[in-house]
C-alpha cells in the first residue's frame, strides 16, 4: 500500500492560482508543497487521503474554480493523483535584507496556510511585529516563534477592529468569502497598507463587490508579491517582504 499520493496540476484553463506542472505530496498526516487555491487544495488533500485509505494508486479530476469551492478565479484545473513521486516546490531562503536601526512595522497576517507560513519564514528578524490570525489553533504550524502573536478567531473579520490603524495587512485565507469580508472591514477601519492574494479575475470581482458596498478598493494591493519571481508561496512571500522592508527603510506608506 502506498504511503503518499502526489497531486500534480496537468492542465489549466483561465485564471488559476498555480500553473501546470505544480505538484504537492500528501500523506496520512502531512503535506509538502502546494497546488494553491485554499479550498481547491483542501478538497484535493481529502481526495488523496481517501485514496490512501482505499489503496487507490491513480485518479484524474477536472475541477472548476467557481462558487462550489467558494472561489471566483473563473478557471479550472486538471489534477492527476498518483503514488509515483513528483517534484514539489523547493523552500527558498529568506531574503538577506539590512534593516538595522529601524523600528519594526506592525504586520497582521490573515491566514496560516502555505503563503502565510512562507511570509513568516521570509521575514528578517526584527523587521516586523507580527500578529497572525486564522480560524483555529489547528491551522497554525507547531513551531511558531514566541515573538509572533498567534490569534485564533472563528470570525476573523470581527478581529479587524482590534488591529492598529498603523498596521500593514496581508490577506491569504483559505476562503474568498473571508478574504472579501476582511477587505471590507479593513477599508472601513483604515490601515497603513492592505495586500490581498489573488488573480486579476478575483480582484476585478472583489473591486466590483466592494464598490457596490460603498467602499473604495483603491488602497488594496492585489495581486501581492512580485510576478517576476513566480507563484510559489516563497516567491510570493519574498516579494511581499521585500516591499514591506522597503517601508521599514524609508518610513513611507505603501
Amino acid at each position: 500500500m502506498s504511503d503518499a499520493i502526489y497531486i500534480e496540476i496537468t492542465a489549466t484553463r483561465g485564471s488559476t492560482p498555480r500553473d501546470a506542472g505544480t505538484a504537492m505530496k500528501v500523506t496520512a498526516n502531512d503535506i509538502a508543497g502546494t497546488i494553491g487555491g485554499g479550498a481547491l487544495e483542501h478538497q484535493a488533500t481529502l481526495t488523496a487521503r481517501e485514496m490512501l485509505a482505499q489503496g487507490c494508486k491513480a485518479k484524474t479530476l477536472k475541477v472548476p474554480l467557481g462558487p462550489n469551492l467558494g472561489q471566483c478565479c473563473g478557471g479550472s484545473v486538471t489534477l492527476n493523483f498518483t503514488d509515483r513521486q513528483r517534484q514539489t516546490d523547493p523552500i527558498m531562503m529568506p531574503p538577506k535584507l539590512n534593516i538595522s536601526d529601524h523600528a519594526p512595522l506592525d504586520l497582521w497576517l490573515w491566514g496560516a496556510g502555505h503563503v502565510g507560513r512562507a511570509v513568516v519564514r521570509n521575514s528578517p528578524k526584527g523587521a516586523f511585529n507580527i500578529t497572525w490570525v486564522d480560524t483555529g489553533f489547528d491551522r497554525f504550524p507547531a513551531d511558531i516563534s514566541p515573538d509572533i502573536t498567534v490569534l485564533p478567531a472563528a470570525d476573523m473579520p470581527r478581529v479587524v477592529q482590534h488591529s492598529p490603524r498603523s498596521a500593514h495587512h496581508l490577506i491569504f485565507t483559505y476562503s474568498h468569502d473571508i478574504d472579501l469580508a476582511l477587505c471590507a472591514a479593513l477599508l472601513d477601519r483604515s490601515a497603513a497598507s492592505i495586500g490581498l492574494i489573488g488573480s486579476d479575475t478575483k480582484w476585478a470581482r472583489f473591486r466590483k463587490r466592494l464598490r457596490a458596498a460603498g467602499l473604495d478598493p483603491t488602497p488594496i494591493i492585489c495581486p501581492i508579491g512580485d510576478k517576476s519571481l513566480g507563484k510559489t508561496p516563497d516567491a510570493i512571500a519574498h516579494g511581499c517582504v521585500s516591499r514591506l522592508v522597503d517601508q521599514v527603510k524609508t518610513k513611507e506608506l505603501l
